[in-house]
């Protein structure tokens, strides 16, 4: 059985349903197309490679000589696992993994979360900050960071100013709303992490 599908997040809208606004994150699963396919007896694991055509080959018929030049035509490669039962499938058919799920399913998502360039502690790891009255002068400094002894250091895992966001994150049990396959879309309840336009694993629960 498949484990997940990739798939292009577009953004976020809302939905009703039993008279409610349902918060939702609408992902794009189409123009996917099989590149590889790995077998046990050769690769030592089942799954399926599987690449998303860039936007000015979508209208082209697939070649084989696209995956000599994956970078070219395709905007991801990625591949699928498969626990069992792996389908009859052959290179350069078209994938639709997302078909599989029905409306109230619970899926797991991970992404790329947004870029926030440098941030402080109080934006990146959630300090509540110095007192603010009573002449306090500490600003938004993350306050001491060390110990006295005379060869005292940092110890590993300090939480500092540095680099927030472009991490790899997952959001777990995630209710699928809506799914319409003859537009290959997925409505998730809920937002999930990364910008529009950025790739998303969807990992059936």
């Amino acid at each position: 059985m498949i484990t997940g599908f990739w798939g292009k997040k577009i953004g976020m809208t809302q939905v009703y349903k039993d008279n409610k606004a349902i918060p939702v994150t609408v992902i794009d699963a189409s123009n996917w197309v099989v590149t590889n396919i790995r077998k046990p007896e050769r690769d030592g694991y089942m799954a399926i490679q599987i690449g998303c055509i860039k936007d000015r080959y979508v209208d082209k018929t697939f070649n084989n000589d696209w995956i000599k030049q994956p970078k070219k035509y395709f905007s991801l490669v990625r591949e699928v696992r498969f626990d069992s039962d792996m389908p009859e499938v052959k290179v350069g058919s078209p994938v639709d993994f997302y078909s599989l799920l029905n409306d109230g399913d619970v899926v797991d998502v991970s992404g790329t979360s947004k870029g926030r360039g440098f941030a402080g502690v109080v934006k990146r790891h959630g300090f509540g900050g110095p007192p603010g009255s009573h002449g306090s002068k500490m600003g938004n400094k993350p306050g001491s960071i060390g110990c006295m002894r005379s060869q005292g250091r940092v110890f590993k895992g300090k939480r500092l100013p540095g680099h927030m966001g472009v991490d790899w994150k997952m959001l777990r049990k995630l209710k699928v709303v809506r799914v319409e396959p003859d537009k290959a879309v997925v409505f998730v309840k809920g937002s999930v992490p990364g910008n529009a336009g950025s790739f998303l694993y969807v990992r059936k629960v």
